[in-house]
């Protein structure tokens, strides 16, 4: 194992330039699908070698319950400075289950409320509440998907700005976002380094339901116009866990790329411009985590199949 075990903690640090660039120069659809494996992927691999690491730094400590023989001084020689390593992965690897635990237990209560909200309401595809805050969000689960709006933003916005609202929290629901949201939000809990690319995701689903309305309603300067004064005349959802049509972030960015020209559909930029360079480079750190842990892990398998009395 040695210090590859390591590396898989801090490699999710190659991934912060594209996590940037991504946003900027990809299509919004393969930057999303790109961050939210490259974080999952990064995150669990992490993860393993904490593990790794606890097992290995703790099997020597008094009144653990492993087995004798893997405090095996071979075992314990497979992690150099195995003790501070393996005592600092214990608190570590709590931080991450207990953060884990907090967004899914977090996420369930988000949903579970809005859905509460809606009982008494006809189970049609759009749910509308009469509350004089505007918002509208896209609710996903329950007998079906469905999109939630307020009276409220119904009266800031015109017909063409209300189709364009529709179809963007139509294309949060087809595409799953959410789901999407959720693992970034797992991962950067699980590995601290991941945090941009969770905001990075928070952004280019909101940039993909962008263009999907787009063309839906045939007019980039509607669904930028719909964005603005939605902003404009939004407090936030009431349930920001969600993704939502006027949700804070980015807001220019969004109505300065849809008044430029659509995205071209990439799945791979060339790799000699800044954007490919990172993908490259994420891409290979990502591998090399998995390897990395992988290796370890196996290592650590051998190691202890045969320190362990039969």
């Amino acid at each position: 194992m040695g210090i590859f075990v390591f590396l898989p903690l801090v490699l999710p640090l190659t991934a912060w330039p594209v996590a940037r660039l991504a946003e900027q120069r990809l299509h919004p659809r393969t930057a999303t699908v790109l961050l939210t494996g490259v974080s999952s992927l990064m995150a669990l691999c992490s993860t393993v070698c904490l593990v790794l690491l606890m097992v290995v730094g703790t099997a020597q400590l008094p009144g653990n319950p492993l087995p004798d023989g893997w405090s095996d001084p071979e075992v314990r020689a497979s992690v150099p400075h195995h003790e501070i390593a393996g005592k600092a992965a214990i608190p570590a690897l709590v931080a991450v289950f207990t953060g884990c635990l907090c967004t899914l237990l977090r996420h369930h209560r988000v949903r579970r409320r809005a859905h509460e909200a809606l009982e008494g309401l006809p189970r049609t595809e759009v749910a509308v509440l009469p509350d004089p805050r505007p918002y509208a969000y896209a609710l996903p689960g329950g007998p079906r998907d469905r999109v939630v709006v307020s009276t409220a933003m119904l009266a800031c916005l015109g017909s063409r700005e209300r189709r364009a609202l529709f179809a963007h929290e139509r294309v949060h629901l087809a595409a799953r976002h959410h789901r999407h949201l959720l693992l970034v939000r797992l991962a950067a809990d699980a590995n601290p380094f991941l945090r941009p690319l969770r905001t990075a995701v928070a952004c280019t689903t909101e940039r993909w339901a962008d263009e999907e309305a787009a063309r839906a309603v045939g007019s980039r300067r509607t669904v930028a116009r719909a964005i603005g004064q939605a902003a404009l005349a939004s407090r936030g959802a009431p349930v920001p866990a969600l993704a939502a049509f006027a949700a804070p972030g980015p807001l220019p960015r969004r109505v300065a790329a849809l008044l430029g020209p659509e995205p071209a559909v990439r799945t791979w930029p060339p790799l000699f411009t800044a954007v490919g360079l990172a993908l490259w480079t994420a891409a290979t750190g990502a591998l090399l985590s998995a390897m990395f842990s992988a290796n370890s892990a196996v290592t650590l398998l051998l190691l202890l199949h045969a320190a362990t009395p039969w």
